[in-house]
């Protein structure tokens, strides 16, 4: 039988990268989204066309309601064995003591809420030999300061739900590890107002670029099958030495 992945904000950036590459390597996928329909039909398209089944979701993966509809549907494609947990907001870059309280909300329902509704979903319904890799941030460990310290709070919590979760899933069989990119070339950062800010970091990365979100799908794909068989509770920077 074909690996069954679950990947949310399955539609653009990391983790349409990541729908592409599981495809190729003979997952059959569902694609959570929020709104673009027509972004997760391109995304779709290329997972049709590598000859696995796919389908697209939408909801808002901090409604848990929302959630349950989306392993629902992977469970009509066969037992779920892999969980991308990708889904993720930013808001206006800027000092900490400036920050919105509506934002501050959104960030931690989705980005931690959001995790652990899935990661909680993934661990009732996956059996021996799943994998959840979750996509935390290098900001975890940096803090974010200045730009977005409630994002690197979330994400220092993505990386604690990756050890615990590891360590109470591992009798089981399942896996849990993470990825934590750098500043990646994608879309993403037009959400905290600073969409040209892979160009502006790129003097304090030290190999000197951006990542692409292709180098951080394959890093997801490795975390998530079997020849990482033996790693559980890691967090994989994929950040150009950041």
């Amino acid at each position: 039988m074909s690996p069954v992945t679950v990947i949310t904000g399955g539609s653009r950036g990391i983790g349409a990268a990541t729908a592409r590459r599981l495809a190729a390597a003979g997952h059959d996928l569902v694609l959570g989204y929020r709104t673009d329909r027509a972004a997760a039909d391109t995304v779709l398209a290329d997972v049709h066309a590598a000859g696995r089944a796919g389908i697209a979701v939408a909801g808002d993966t901090s409604n848990p309601d929302d959630v349950v509809r989306l392993f629902d549907a992977a469970a009509g494609l066969g037992e779920l064995t892999g969980l991308v947990n990708n889904a993720g907001v930013a808001s206006r870059i800027g000092p900490f003591v400036d920050l919105d309280p509506a934002d501050l909300r959104r960030v931690v329902d989705v980005n931690l809420v959001g995790y652990l509704l899935c990661a909680q979903q993934a661990a009732r319904r996956m059996t021996a030999g799943g994998s959840i890799v979750n996509v935390s941030s290098v900001a975890g460990t940096l803090g974010g300061p200045g730009e977005y310290i409630h994002y690197a709070a979330t994400k220092g919590a993505t990386d604690t739900l990756t050890v615990g979760l590891a360590k109470e899933l591992a009798p089981r069989g399942i896996r849990v590890n993470a990825v934590a990119p750098g500043i990646i070339d994608t879309e993403f950062h037009a959400g905290s107002g600073m969409p040209d800010r892979p160009v502006r970091a790129a003097g304090r990365i030290p190999m000197g670029r951006a990542g692409l979100v292709d180098e951080v799908a394959a890093a997801i794909a490795w975390l998530l099958g079997p020849e990482a068989s033996y790693a559980s509770g890691a967090v994989l920077r994929v950040a150009g030495g950041l």
